[in-house]
């Protein structure tokens, strides 16, 4: 683990333009580790934690305007002026805010169960939104007792045991001020309009079972982006690169092979 600009990462492998992995809410670098392992043979892979995780420095409140400015004082400490950006969840909405905030910075970007904007289009639905996501923790349950289920749910048929329980014990580390405080961000984002004038390179992956990021929604969402190209994993959940690493893996292989 290292630090640069408040941020603690894991740095793999060498070459390129650099990837660099962001995390979903319930992550950290470990939600990265297939592609930590398995893309550093060619590339240099960077997995950040995400402001309040992992022992990063939290911003209070974070907005994804705070995070794009995170982000690119991160790149900046590290010397790196642009950066292929490979988000999951929340991390591909950062991804997304972050092309559209410093486009300089970014060569590519790679979206995995990831929106172009929260769902719903007025105040009630996100307010119940962050109540039901909110309401056990006010209940008094950890975030431990709220990973058990949680993971379970959103995983697909394929995802294997070991990888639940991996997912499980990285959700229960995240603060829970930090979860709070991220699932009322979350809400705020929408990038919808913005998506049809990206002129990099994106490659989309959806899981067929997602639920939080519909397969269908990204498909729709590819056909608006100009230079995308889109890939659905059977039997995945919402944790596609973690519950099918080799298949993702491949992918963004292929898709880095030709953008690099």
């Amino acid at each position: 683990m290292k630090l640069a600009a408040g941020i603690t990462y894991d740095d793999s492998g060498a070459g390129g333009v650099p990837i660099i992995c962001l995390h979903g809410i319930g992550g950290d670098t470990t939600s990265f580790q297939p592609q930590l392992d398995g893309l550093s043979d060619s590339n240099r892979v960077i997995a950040w934690n995400m402001p309040g995780y992992g022992g990063s420095t939290a911003l209070t409140p974070p907005t994804f305007p705070a995070l794009a400015d995170a982000l690119k004082g991160f790149l900046d400490a590290l010397g790196l002026a642009k950066a292929h950006l490979c988000g999951q969840s929340i991390g591909g909405m950062l991804a997304l805010e972050m092309a559209c905030t410093y486009p300089e910075y970014v060569a590519s970007l790679a979206l995995i169960g990831t929106t172009p904007a929260f769902g719903g289009r007025d105040d009630s639905f996100r307010d119940q939104f962050v109540a039901a996501r909110l309401k056990p923790l006010d209940a008094g349950k950890s975030l431990a007792e709220l990973a058990e289920t949680f993971v379970a749910e959103i995983t697909g048929p394929i995802a294997s045991p070991a990888t639940i329980k991996a997912a499980q014990a990285t959700m229960a580390a995240v603060p829970e001020a930090t979860y709070r405080d991220i699932i009322r961000c979350l809400t705020t984002f929408n990038r919808r309009d913005d998506i049809a004038g990206l002129t990099i390179p994106v490659c989309l992956i959806s899981g067929e079972h997602d639920q939080n990021a519909p397969a269908k929604t990204m498909a729709r969402m590819a056909e608006k982006i100009p230079r995308s190209e889109y890939h659905n994993i059977l039997g995945a959940g919402h944790l596609i690169n973690l519950e099918a690493g080799a298949q993702t893996n491949a992918i963004l292989t292929e898709f880095y092979r030709r953008h690099s």
